[in-house]
């Protein structure tokens, strides 16, 4: 560490006054170094501690927005930092990228992020800077609006996440209300939500034109760092889903008609992210409260490796997880990295579903990888823009399932016997689900991209969102219901915040199924080549990380046959005869 940046805070709380201002002596003192390969360490060493807390305060505040969506003061430090702080960041960050790029010097651990860096510095614009904080004011305004959504049921105000758990009830009356009403209640905010739409759209193909792309799908697709797969390799994708995992969500779904007994499944009988049982069963109530979740999960980790269990309840010690369901909090869930302090944070809005436990096994799975990998030297080579996210979707949708045999009570979980093979079916189902509905939003996004000036038109995007539904969900009758398909592409949040974010999570969900066939060979041996993969961070490519992890970098018809195969051979040994 140089003496001048002995005087940065440590503590990012104490960071989140300064002004660019003071910061800029340590960001000159930095571009004005002389690199040789005696310095470069130290001089990355510096960059690495700057660069933690620009992004643990932005982080800081992000959290903040998305906890309290009413907090008007809360968002404007955000939209202050974003406007203010981060453009001026950003500049420094990309001007060091160039000067190390341009020294010919590769640190240790640096192949893969420099590749990365090489990639962005390639695409950057100045001008770009000012769109992307105009882009994520828009997006802090979007979940204001549908963090404020009040669900009116039975005279009272129920949150979506509320309303949505409905969805996986017994009652066929009470799940199409469930449907109604949260298609409703965006259907009342539709206009507020397209405007901003239009917008995004707007200023992402501004940003992609400024850096001479003639596509913003384009431009996304070198941003988000995809080296080894194409736009032709997710069109295969999309084929094999369409080939192969489309027969098996209608066989599915015909068993589900005829154990209800009715004549045509409907969106509120087999919804993508939440169904009903297949046998009638009443939904699951694994806990009640926060602290009971908390507590299940300890011994649910603790059974798969006492190391990870620690790390859970670490985390509950320390404040790391917001996880209660309250007014005015965004209905997204996700995990954050915290660099400073080394640590996750946890964020989702509990109803004491199971699908929570699946939602806090999948983001406790990211966790742990920043665990794993939080301690590499240098913030390029664990930051989360700068991994694939391919992977790090593994890491999550792996935990899932590495953790599944272990949610019964007799291993410190939550249910009996007949409830884990009840939950297990259930989430096997939905995989099988969720792949036809992911080829859904990634394809509406890619035609999105590809016709922007249509993408722009209200009943444009309705009519493309429907006939994308009818093609890979053929199994649902949406007669009647014809408006309530039109409006619930605005249900799906990626579509706004993370654009042309969506596949990874059907590619990493085929990789998760291969980690859980090894899981079910060795177990010991799969978790330990899962957490090996995982301490590598940022610096093995895409292929390489999923080596590591003893799976295969493919999404063809055979691997989808393979894991479809594998999927329903296990369903029908958990499901009652």
């Amino acid at each position: 560490m140089s003496q001048l940046f002995g005087d940065l805070p440590q503590d990012w709380k104490a960071f989140s006054h300064w002004t660019w201002e003071e910061t800029q002596p340590f960001a000159d003192d930095l571009l004005g170094r002389r690199l040789t390969p005696e310095s470069v360490e130290t001089w990355m060493l510096d960059w690495s501690s700057l660069m933690c807390l620009i992004t643990e305060v932005y982080n800081r505040l992000h959290i903040h927005t998305t906890a309290h969506t009413d907090d008007a003061d809360g968002h404007a430090r955000f939209r202050a930092y974003t406007q203010d702080f981060m453009p001026k960041a950003r500049a420094f960050e990309q001007a060091m990228k160039v000067k190390l790029i341009d020294s010919g010097l590769e640190p240790a651990g640096m192949r893969v992020p420099l590749k990365r860096m090489r990639s962005d510095a390639a695409i950057y614009r100045e001008e770009n800077l000012a769109i992307q904080a105009e882009i994520e004011e828009l997006s802090s305004e979007l979940m204001a609006i549908t963090g404020g959504i009040a669900f009116r049921w039975d005279g009272q105000d129920l949150t979506r996440a509320q309303v949505a758990a409905k969805l996986a009830g017994p009652d066929r009356q009470e799940r199409e209300r469930a449907w109604k009403c949260m298609a409703g209640a965006h259907q009342d905010v539709a206009g507020r939500m397209d405007a901003i739409w239009a917008r995004m759209v707007s200023l992402r193909g501004q940003m992609a034109h400024n850096a001479g792309f003639d596509s913003y799908r384009d431009y996304r697709w070198q941003e988000l760092a995809r080296f080894d797969y194409s736009p032709a390799d997710v069109k295969t994708f999309q084929d094999a889903i369409e080939q192969v995992v489309v027969p098996a969500c209608n066989r599915l779904a015909e068993r589900r008609r005829k154990t209800m007994g009715v004549d045509r499944l409907r969106v509120w009988d087999d919804y993508w992210h939440l169904q009903p049982d297949l046998y009638g069963r009443p939904p699951l109530q694994p806990f009640r409260t926060v602290e009971e979740l908390n507590q299940g999960m300890v011994g649910i980790f603790t059974r798969l490796d006492p190391e990870l269990g620690a790390e859970y309840q670490a985390l509950w010690d320390e404040g790391l997880l917001d996880l209660d369901n309250r007014p005015n909090k965004a209905a997204v869930g996700y995990m954050e990295q915290l660099p400073v302090s080394k640590k996750p944070f946890i964020f989702q809005g509990v109803v004491g579903g199971h699908q929570d436990v699946t939602v806090q096994l999948h983001e406790s799975g990211h966790a742990f990888h920043y665990l794993e990998c939080c301690h590499l030297p240098y913030f390029y080579q664990f930051a989360d823009a700068y991994g694939p996210i391919e992977f790090a979707e593994v890491a999550s949708m792996g935990m899932e399932l590495l953790a599944s045999p272990y949610l019964g009570l007799e291993d410190g979980g939550f249910y009996t016997p007949e409830e884990l093979a009840q939950e297990r079916s259930g989430h096997l189902s939905s995989i099988i689900r969720i792949w036809p509905y992911i080829a859904v939003v990634d394809a509406f996004q890619q035609w999105a991209y590809g016709h922007p000036d249509e993408a722009t038109e209200t009943d444009r995007m309705d009519d493309v969102w429907a006939e994308l539904i009818q093609r890979f969900l053929p199994q649902l009758d949406w007669t009647g219901n014809e408006e309530t398909l039109r409006v619930s592409w605005r249900l799906q949040a990626h579509i706004f915040h993370w654009p042309l974010y969506y596949v990874e999570y059907g590619i990493a969900q085929l990789g998760a199924v291969q980690l859980w066939a090894n899981a079910l060979k060795d177990p010991q041996a799969a978790l330990a080549d899962y957490r090996h993969a995982l301490s590598l961070g940022n610096t093995a490519s895409l292929p390489e990380l999923y080596r590591a992890a003893g799976i295969e970098f493919r999404f063809d018809a055979d691997t989808f046959g393979r894991a479809i195969d594998l999927i329903e051979h296990t369903m029908d040994e958990l499901n009652p005869s």
